[in-house]
């Protein structure tokens, strides 16, 4: 890999690729952080992924990842590898704004715990990735890089964008409803919810404390693991985390399953929903794989989560952004401020019942992989809608967030227009490594 043509293509390699080949020689860090730099300057004025780009401060990174290595220093797993940040995560050389014009100029002075792993890791920090505002409903300006007339899905745009057009192999993003795992779908990548509890949130703006969820997106399957492996490592300061050893994400992820996997395809109650090439090609999908597939039915009550999971999200959303209501409601969009003065109205009783169904509802779905290895079940209802003024809807996401189960957006199917359709897999709590390893086992079936 060595040529001109060559060496103009490096931003589309995978994380692992490109680490390989600064480890060998083969290129610099340099040499990929230039490619992703062109990539973004030929992409950015229609898909507008970046809410803060610094094309000279992301060189200046590079050059001291390559300083670094020529000095014969051991090398980190993402060693000059760049990584676009959503930004609602803290950076301390760049702004985070949370995608509202009340925290323009907001410029933390420490990286958020994630952000530090990255840098520990090798990464170049490459910018600040859009998001929707305060992480809730209101589309930023990204569009779709499939067709800019559609909507990238949100809250996490920019991220999922990016790495959708080749901008970076790696993206972070996070998920309170459906941010992670919808845009993926939309942009056709990789996307990574993991279990609630394994990568810390510390620095990252909080919505929910229930609920909030950091993850990625990347251009393979791979790419996640390794992502997923550097990102989960132990913080005493973050409540919920428990020191533990180091999650061998992408040892795991490459094993052979042991037994061929088997798979319960969930419709859940809102199967009718979905656009009708979307049903027909999951029915597609189970006829595929029908020696590893079986219906699990979820009952009609399962609908109540929506109901749980927004009295949580909302009275949630009405605490942490009191200071942005109070302060500056005219500059908070119509959708927020709702959402806000609903959750102002939530009595403590209803949020008290609907924090307590998420044990039970996680213990009643544990059952599944008794029998199963992995939950097969859609991510959205369809392809990405035309227009930006919604991000689409959630609420096939909305159930495993609640529980905190880890899921995939796996870009196995394409709508009738052409645009990407995500699948989503879901595993058991605290099995992270080996959903992993049967979302590897599946897309490379699929092949």
């Amino acid at each position: 890999m060595n040529s001109p043509r060559d060496m103009e293509q490096l931003n589309w390699l995978t994380a692992s690729q490109a680490a390989q080949g600064i480890r060998e020689g083969k290129f610099s860090a340099e040499d990929l952080v230039q490619s992703c730099i062109a990539q973004i300057q030929a992409r950015e004025p229609e898909v507008q992924a970046w809410a803060h780009f610094d094309a000279e401060h992301a060189v200046t990174q590079a050059r001291r990842a390559d300083a670094w290595r020529s000095a014969g220093k051991p090398l980190g797993p993402l060693h000059g590898i760049p990584v676009g940040i959503k930004d609602i995560i803290d950076t301390g050389d760049m702004p985070t704004e949370y995608g509202t014009p009340i925290h323009s100029g907001r410029n933390p002075w420490h990286d958020a715990k994630v952000v530090e792993l990255l840098r520990t890791a090798g990464a170049v920090i490459m910018g600040k990735t859009v998001t929707t505002e305060l992480a809730t409903y209101a589309p930023g300006k990204t569009r779709n890089p499939h067709n800019t007339d559609h909507t990238p899905g949100g809250s996490s745009s920019g991220s999922a964008a990016a790495v959708a057009a080749g901008m970076v192999p790696l993206a972070l993003g996070t998920q309170t409803n459906g941010s992670l795992i919808r845009p993926a779908a939309f942009c056709g990548v990789f996307g990574f919810k993991p279990t609630r509890g394994l990568i810390s949130r510390q620095g990252i703006l909080r919505q929910s404390e229930q609920l909030d969820q950091p993850g990625g997106f990347a251009r393979n399957i791979e790419d996640i693991a390794l992502l997923g492996e550097v990102l989960s490592a132990y913080d005493p300061d973050e409540p919920g985390m428990s020191p533990r050893a180091n999650v061998p994400m992408l040892r795991v992820c490459k094993d052979e399953p042991p037994m061929p996997p088997k798979l319960a395809l969930i419709k859940t109650p809102w199967w009718s929903q979905l656009e009708t090439d979307t049903r027909e090609g999951y029915g597609e999908l189970a006829e595929y794989f029908k020696e590893h597939v079986g219906e699990f039915v979820l009952p009609d009550s399962a609908a109540a989560v929506l109901d749980w999971n927004r009295t949580i999200m909302e009275a949630d959303i009405a605490a942490n952004y009191e200071a942005e209501y109070e302060r500056g409601a005219d500059k908070l969009s119509v959708s927020l401020k709702e959402q806000i003065e609903r959750g102002r109205s939530v009595k403590a009783v209803d949020y008290l019942k609907a924090l307590a169904r998420i044990p039970m509802v996680t213990e009643a779905l544990d059952e599944i992989f008794d029998r199963y290895d992995a939950i097969l079940t859609p991510a959205v209802t369809g392809a990405a809608p035309l227009g930006l003024e919604s991000t689409g809807s959630p609420m096939y996401c909305t159930l495993w967030t609640f529980c905190g189960m880890p899921a995939l957006n796996l870009p196995l199917l394409q709508a009738g227009n052409g645009l990407p359709v995500g699948v989503q897999l879901v595993g058991r709590v605290g099995d992270d490594a080996r959903l992993l390893r049967t979302a590897r086992w599946l897309v490379e079936s699929v092949k």
